[in-house]
């Protein structure tokens, strides 16, 4: 049975520019040498990452960058710890820092309320690497939380400095500083939440309604891409969650569907048009 599918992918989602950053920055660098070293993954998407690995594109941890010497290594749009600079100093390392703007930023803020001696939560994903560049700047002293329960046993301070990971909800966010405040804390709120990522999401609420179904394309490890899809699910409860073409099947869709195609600040338009692809040979 043919389906004839109506297809269309959104037009605002693909990577934001912070990944194209990084992701051209490596790509200029590989098509000269042939071969240069990441720290961590470039993107939150392993068909990307697999992309640029074939171009000759290393992927290491943090217990591997100890052994290079002499080496080129890129700092993707994460960010780091000051740590990470000071052993590429020691090992001679050329960093090719990829870092997004929008998180040096925030780094040095962070850093600077650390200076001023203030107790610094941040409200963000334990392990993101974003999140553990942020934390570095306070030598590890600041707090990071993903939910508000986890301050429970917490001894805090009356005053606090609340930061946030630059792909967290905006709602949530606001949620958390108005909670603590009913708490009785003094509260410093700095609302560093990329707006790039949270324009987006008024930009899926009016795309995901026109659909008969949603398929929201993002890797399985990406923080905004799970912000996304909630926000997808919300609008339209007929959303899927895919990380490639393989995982489409077909008894989600009727004849004549009109299916809207999204994806992650960290999905490549190619993979959504692969996608598309797949949908329309249905």
């Amino acid at each position: 049975m043919a389906y004839n599918l109506n297809v269309t992918i959104d037009k605002s989602s693909g990577f934001c520019f912070g990944v194209v950053y990084a992701i051209d920055m490596a790509e200029d660098i590989l098509d000269n040498e042939g071969k240069l070293f990441c720290l961590g993954d470039i993107v939150h998407n392993d068909e990307e990452v697999e992309r640029l690995r074939a171009k000759g594109l290393q992927i290491i941890d943090h217990e591997q960058l100890h052994q290079l010497n002499n080496e080129k290594v890129l700092i993707r749009a994460h960010g780091e710890a000051p740590s990470t600079y000071e052993l590429a100093l020691t090992n001679n390392l050329t960093l090719i820092d990829a870092s997004c703007p929008v998180v040096l930023k925030l780094q040095n803020r962070i850093k600077n309320s650390y200076d001023d001696d203030e107790q610094i939560l941040i409200f963000g994903k334990h392990g993101h690497a974003e999140v553990i560049g942020l934390q570095g700047q306070t030598n590890g002293k600041a707090i990071v939380f993903q939910d508000l329960a986890e301050l429970d046993n917490v001894e805090l301070p009356k005053n606090i400095t609340l930061y946030s990971q630059t792909t967290k909800s905006v709602d949530k966010f606001y949620a958390i500083k108005d909670e603590l405040i009913n708490r009785g804390f003094d509260l410093k709120a700095n609302d560093t939440i990329c707006r790039q990522v949270s324009n987006r999401y008024e930009e899926l609420e009016n795309f995901v309604v026109n659909y008969d179904k949603i398929i929201f394309v993002s890797g399985k490890k990406s923080s905004n891409g799970k912000v996304l899809y909630d926000v997808c699910k919300k609008f339209n409860p007929n959303s899927y969650f895919i990380s490639n073409a393989e995982e489409l099947e077909k008894d989600w869709f009727a004849a004549d569907d009109k299916v809207g195609i999204c994806g992650a600040t960290s999905t490549p338009m190619w993979l959504m048009e692969k996608v598309k692809a797949q949908l329309q040979a249905f």
